[in-house]
């Protein structure tokens, strides 16, 4: 069983920036993809960036060129580095990780408790 605790969100202006943070607490190997989910209030949740083994990165139309997933395999962990924000941005911001099964069944994998980003003036 995959753990995965967030850290980093909490409550930045428009424009400002914040980073997020996971760490997962069993070993890398059997994992194949890490990245970010989100889900605001009356919204489904939704992919925001994965990174794969292979160094297959995929974002959200919504967040392109604003969000930089990192991932560090070694360290276990994966981070969110998140500017120019905007009000839509707000959400619960959840970790996500995908064995090679789930990734290629498209299975939901593991989850981290989420994390709340809220951006507001």
């Amino acid at each position: 069983q995959v753990q995965l605790v967030e850290s980093g969100g909490g409550l930045v202006q428009p424009g400002g920036s914040l980073r997020l943070s996971c760490t997962a607490s069993d070993s890398l190997s059997n994992i194949y993809a890490m990245g970010w989910y989100r889900q605001a209030p009356g919204k489904q949740r939704e992919l925001v960036a994965e990174s794969t083994s292979r160094g297959i990165i995929s974002y959200a139309l919504s967040v392109k060129g604003r969000f930089t997933i990192s991932r560090d395999q070694d360290k276990n962990t994966v981070s969110l580095q998140m500017s120019s924000l905007k009000l839509e941005d707000t959400a619960v911001y959840y970790c996500n990780a995908k064995s090679s099964s789930d990734y290629a069944e498209r299975r939901s994998g593991y989850w981290g408790q989420g994390t709340q980003v809220t951006v507001s003036s």
